[in-house]
């Protein structure tokens, strides 16, 4: 059995953090992932047979967001 997910990104603070995250996490992708990005948000989805790999990935996901926007919020100021 698969099990599918997606996670949205979206950013009120301005249009591109969403997207310049998922480009910067996209390199990241295992073979099955998505990433799609459209007016200020972004999405992931993928898929996996595990549910420690899922929580696994999606928590490895959500950290690197975190960092990546950190990092977009510095270099912009």
């Amino acid at each position: 059995m698969r099990i599918r997910t997606t996670i949205t990104m979206k950013s009120p603070q301005a249009s591109q953090v969403a997207e310049n995250v998922a480009i910067s996490l996209s390199p990241d992708n295992l073979s099955g992932m998505s990433t799609e990005v459209a007016e200020g948000m972004a999405t992931i989805s993928f898929s996996t047979e595990k549910v420690t790999t899922l929580i696994a990935t999606v928590d490895d996901l959500l950290m690197n967001a975190w960092i990546a926007e950190e990092v977009l919020e510095k270099v912009a100021k």
